[in-house]
């Protein structure tokens, strides 16, 4: 989807997948240490396998097709988890790079992909840490799949992001839609306590429309370019893709 169709969006999802959650009983018995606990609400995003994440079957397909369609070759996966779309990208012929918080994901990308470089940051470090170690070399673009939905300040993943970009690169991020409809159907079947997995450690905290994270790029010097919803039959997507350029 285009920006003239995008400016116009008005679209909606019933999005009922079942999520994999650490139960209260399980969160009873974890360790109780006060820094044990932040640590891993921070760090752990439990990554266990090297199995492909059910949304990449939907997401990767749009996200080679957007890289394709603005020539990008050196690409950057922020918040890579496994390592399985960084794969995807390499074989695809990218120059791929992965960064990642989770140092189990980390592990598990290393040894799954061991010609790709991975590196355990997250998007409050310094992007000048990853360049030092990448000789300098910016990047085309950056891709930041299901991720943006997990962090307590969002605003960090853009400006991490531009400051590994060359200058008019691009910014690839997808998450979870939401839309009017989308969440009156929520609403009309019940679905927000399954929908809002409160339970599920490490889980989704923001739920972003088209136009709450538009602003969000925007507000953080990026232009947003294109959008479109996978996921399902059109207007019952799963998440939505948006591209943005940097300024």
């Amino acid at each position: 989807m285009l920006r003239d169709e995008y400016d116009v969006l008005v679209t909606f999802a019933v999005h009922i997948r079942p999520v994999t959650c650490r139960s209260s009983r399980e969160l009873r018995n974890a360790p109780t240490g006060h820094e044990t606990l932040k640590n891993e609400a921070v760090t752990s995003y439990g990554w266990e396998t090297s199995e492909r994440p059910e949304s990449s079957g939907y997401i990767a397909p749009a996200v080679l097709e957007l890289l394709g369609r603005v020539g990008a070759r050196r690409v950057l996966d922020l918040g890579c988890g496994n390592g399985d779309l960084c794969g995807q990208l390499a074989k695809a012929g990218h120059d791929v790079v992965g960064v990642e918080v989770d140092s189990e994901g980390v592990r598990i990308a290393r040894q799954t992909h061991p010609r790709i470089p991975f590196y355990n940051f997250g998007v409050d470090a310094d992007p000048l840490a990853v360049l030092h170690q990448e000789g300098e070399r910016h990047f085309d673009a950056v891709v930041s799949t299901e991720v943006i939905e997990h962090l307590y300040a969002p605003h960090l993943l853009p400006a991490y992001a531009r400051g590994l970009l060359v200058k008019g690169g691009h910014l690839i991020l997808s998450t979870p839609y939401h839309g009017y409809l989308k969440n009156l159907l929520l609403s009309l079947f019940d679905h927000w306590d399954t929908h809002h997995t409160p339970l599920w450690h490490g889980g989704h905290i923001k739920f972003w429309s088209v136009a709450t994270l538009s602003r969000l790029l925007e507000e953080n010097h990026f232009q947003v370019t294109g959008f479109r919803g996978v996921g399902r039959v059109p207007y019952l997507w799963k998440s939505m893709v948006l591209m943005a350029r940097a300024t």
